[in-house]
């Protein structure tokens, strides 16, 4: 478990995340939500160690994140940041390799190449593995860092908006396989989205920030509804039942 106690981050004297308190269980897929600027990708960076928190702390099985070694962090936790900007000329399958990294140290054995086949077979890359990163659109490169972060094999997953730049089709790709590795594999999921709709039907709990503080914090059931959305995005947002899934109809809401 992931136990968030009392995280506060400021940028001058003003707090982006003010003393946020929230568990991850294990096992779920869960959507951090709220307007831009609410704080989600700081607190998702504080989680996974990429930002150092003024007050609070993160606890990984109970113990301070300050204080597990890199190396051994680095096979628990994974963390897909928003950009991925790499200057070298990369493979689709020699950036899965780095997946790997926590274990193999850059050399490869028979059972990293196991992990990056399945990673790759995952996100249906195998036909195209020798292509190079520069030659795929946008939705075959965010496929394959999510990819390498499935090849790192950690038990936790952390996500900031990995549907930034996609279309229907591979946002959707993309929540299914998620939705996946919980379910089949036993991974726990942390994913930072905008859109409330697939936090509506994919995810299992929905932490809502706003102004850096937690409003919601609850079953996806319990935040999917009016009152509670009108809360976090000073909306009236009508919501309609489809497949047994809520889907918010905030493109055409009176607020």
């Amino acid at each position: 478990m992931i136990e968030i106690k009392g995280l506060t981050k400021l940028y001058g004297k003003k707090p982006v995340v003010e003393d946020v308190s929230v568990r991850i269980e294990p096992g779920t897929i869960t959507s951090f939500i709220g307007p831009n600027g609410a704080g989600k990708s700081t607190l998702l960076s504080m989680v996974s160690r990429l930002l150092n928190a003024d007050t609070g702390e993160v606890l990984l099985d109970k113990n301070n994140v300050k204080k597990w070694k890199s190396s051994e962090f680095a096979k628990r936790v994974s963390i897909l940041k928003q950009s991925n900007f790499i200057n070298v000329r990369l493979t689709i399958r020699e950036l899965v390799a780095f997946g790997r990294y926590p274990y193999s140290r850059g050399r490869l054995t028979a059972e990293d190449e196991k992990f990056i086949n399945q990673a790759l077979e995952y996100m249906n890359l195998t036909d195209m593995q020798d292509k190079f990163l520069d030659e795929l659109s946008g939705g075959q490169k965010q496929r394959a860092f999510i990819a390498m972060v499935i090849a790192q094999d950690t038990d936790y997953v952390l996500l900031d908006e990995p549907l930034n730049n996609l279309d229907m089709k591979h946002s959707v790709q993309i929540m299914k396989i998620l939705r996946k590795l919980v379910d089949e594999l036993g991974k726990t999921v942390v994913i930072v989205l905008h859109d409330i709709n697939f936090a509506s039907v994919y995810s299992d709990r929905i932490v809502a920030l706003k102004d850096g503080k937690l409003v919601k914090d609850g079953p996806t059931h319990e935040i999917i509804n009016t009152d509670a959305l009108r809360e976090i995005y000073d909306m009236d947002i009508p919501i309609q039942e489809q497949h047994g899934c809520r889907i918010c109809v905030y493109f055409n809401s009176h607020s």
